[in-house]
Parts: C-alpha cells; sequence; structure tokens
C-alpha cells in the first residue's frame, strides 16, 4: 500500500500528467479503479479511514496540528467511536490489531521518520499534548505525522510493536529481500516533498507530481521484484484525498458511506474527499485494464481486510460498502 498526496483524478490520470512513469510504465501493468475516492479533508481522517475505518471528527479534520488523545462520548453504530481528538483509546482498533491477533505481521513504513536528532527512530511521534513539530517539512527530515495513521491509536502506540512494526523506509529494501521478511500488510508513506503534498520542497526539488513519480520510479521496481509479490503480492497505489482549494478542488463522496457521527461535513466544503483514483498490480488483476466500480478508503480497508480473512472495521463493515470483487479481481 503506497499512500501520495492531494491530487484529484484529472492532475494525475489526465493526458497532461507529469506522472509519466505511474501512466505509461505501470498503468499498463495494473488496473485502474477509476472511480475510488477520498472520505474527507484534510488528510489525516483518510488515513485512518484506510486502516480503522473510522470517520473525520473536528480535531482529524484539521490534521491534528495538536497531538491530543480522543475525548469519547461513547460509541454510535458501524463501532465510530463518538467524541473528537487525535489518539483514539485501546478499545478503538486497526487492521494492525487485527493482522496481530491472527497471527499475521505488518509493518508501516514511513520516509524520513528516523533523521531526527532529537526524536525516536521508530515509532515516532509528538508527546501527548504537545504541538506537532512535523506540520512544516524541515531540511533533512520531511517526516509528517498525520500521515502515519498507526501512531494515533493507544493499541499501538501503547504496545512494543509500535517501536517493532512503525519504522522509517529505509528499512523496506532489507525486508523485501525474502518472504519470511516481508509482512503481510506493508503500509508506505513517503516524505513530505516525494508524496507530491509539498511543491517545490524545503530541499529545492520541485515535488507535487514530479517527485512524486520520480520515486515510485525508484521504489517500485523493488517492490515488484521482491520474492513476496512475486509469489501472490498486491500493490495498491493511491492518493488520500483530491484538492481542498483551487481549479481542480473536489470534495464529493461515494460507496453509500453513512454519515460521519462527529462531522456534519466529511469533505469541510462537501460530504468527501473527492475522486482520486487507485492503481492496482497484481498477477489476480487485467493488465491494463479499467474497473468502474466506485470504492472508497473504507472500501479499501474492507478489501484487504477480505484478503486477510478478517472481520470488517468501522465503516468497512457498513451496509453497502463496496469491497473489491470479481470486478477487480479479474484476471
Amino acid at each position: 500500500m503506497i499512500n501520495l498526496e492531494n491530487k484529484s483524478y484529472n492532475e494525475t490520470w489526465g493526458a497532461s500528467s507529469p506522472a509519466t512513469y505511474l501512466n505509461q510504465t505501470l498503468r499498463p501493468k495494473g488496473e485502474l479503479l477509476g472511480n475510488y475516492y477520498g472520505i474527507g479533508h484534510a488528510s489525516l481522517d483518510n488515513y485512518l479511514a484506510q486502516i480503522s475505518g473510522q470517520a473525520p471528527n473536528p480535531s482529524t479534520q484539521a490534521d491534528c496540528v495538536r497531538y491530543v488523545d480522543f475525548e469519547s462520548t461513547g460509541t454510535a453504530d458501524h463501532q465510530q467511536a463518538l467524541g473528537k481528538g487525535c489518539i483514539y483509546p485501546p478499545a478503538v482498533t486497526t487492521i494492525a490489531d487485527q493482522l496481530t491477533a491472527a497471527g499475521k505481521t505488518w509493518k508501516s513504513y514511513a520516509e524520513d521518520m528516523g533523521n531526527s536528532t532529537l526524536q525516536p527512530k521508530t515509532c515516532r511521534h509528538p508527546a501527548i499534548g504537545s504541538p506537532d513539530p512535523t506540520v512544516l517539512a524541515r531540511k533533512g527530515d520531511q517526516y509528517a505525522t498525520r500521515h502515519n495513521p498507526f501512531v494515533y491509536f493507544h493499541s499501538i502506540i501503547d504496545s512494543p510493536a509500535c517501536q517493532a512494526d512503525v519504522v522509517p523506509l529505509d528499512r523496506l529494501a532489507a525486508d523485501l529481500g525474502s518472504t519470511d521478511t516481508t509482512p503481510n500488510l506493508a503500509y508506505v508513506t513517503p516524505n513530505l516533498c516525494n508524496d507530491g503534498h509539498d511543491a517545490p520542497c524545503v530541499d529545492g526539488q520541485p515535488g507535487g507530481l514530479t517527485s512524486a513519480d520520480t520515486w515510485l520510479s525508484q521504489w517500485v521496481p523493488r517492490i515488484l521484484a521482491s520474492p513476496a509479490f512475486a509469489k501472490d503480492g498486491m500493490l495498491v497505489i493511491t492518493f488520500d484525498e483530491a484538492e481542498l482549494s483551487g481549479p481542480a478542488t473536489d470534495a464529493s463522496a461515494c460507496c453509500n458511506t453513512p454519515p460521519a457521527p462527529n462531522s456534519r461535513l466529511p469533505g469541510l466544503t462537501g460530504p468527501g474527499g473527492g475522486r482520486v483514483g487507485a492503481l492496482i498490480l497484481s498477477r489476480a488483476v487485467k493488465p491494463g485494464s479499467v474497473v468502474d466500480t466506485a470504492y472508497n478508503h473504507y472500501g479499501l480497508l474492507c478489501s484487504m481486510e477480505d484478503a486477510f480473512g478478517l472481520a470488517h472495521l468501522g465503516f468497512a463493515g457498513a451496509p453497502g460498502m463496496p469491497c473489491f470483487g470479481k470486478d477487480v479481481y479479474s484476471a
């Protein structure tokens, strides 16, 4: 799973897209989900949805610039935690917790996580109650807490697993060396430049889709050449959300998503995070194909859980939520 940042569908997949490696090299090898949507704005609520099925709340919509505990007022339908805040209590779990309980493995690989001279090299997050110092990129350290959703759950940060499994991106290359060292779920987030978020970047790189495409051209071949991928792997490349402002702004939604109990408008100006698209590479999909079925981040969580034989968390289990079926696994 690779997440990129803040690009509406036509920017990425249109004829004038600067992402030439993604479109000209990878797209013919994979299957494009042409109606894939984010679930909200801004970034963090989309990442949380992908691993927990939790809907946006005012704090996560604001990217949790202050790293505070979630203030719970109860639980709603579909395991939705009622309240607001950032770090969910232990009872709110993720696909990582599910995989561990099922005897399977997972890792979050976040670029630049280990680059700070003052912060931990793994399981890096602000002190509870303090401002998040990674809101803006720093030269030599463009890690963003808000793009690493696993550190927003006490079920993970209070466990030794956080130190072992929430790690810098540079550990991925060695882990790909064999099927035994490759986790069942590898969740990959580039830094604020290479995910397309910043443009230009603090290190002088162009950023945007140009830098994201270069990053993909360096890392995706390693993934596709790994023994685990060759055996039975699937790679999903998508974006957290469409543009929030400007001419490409999009806050549309799809997929029978129930109303978010803690936020009247998950997309701030609309019901969702907009159309972004997603590319799947796997021997289970038909190369060069396009699927028109509408999917979103909750449906992706549902699909990952189905692949591992897990129950559906949060809105991944909402009635009518589409999960990948024979339309996607058409090969």
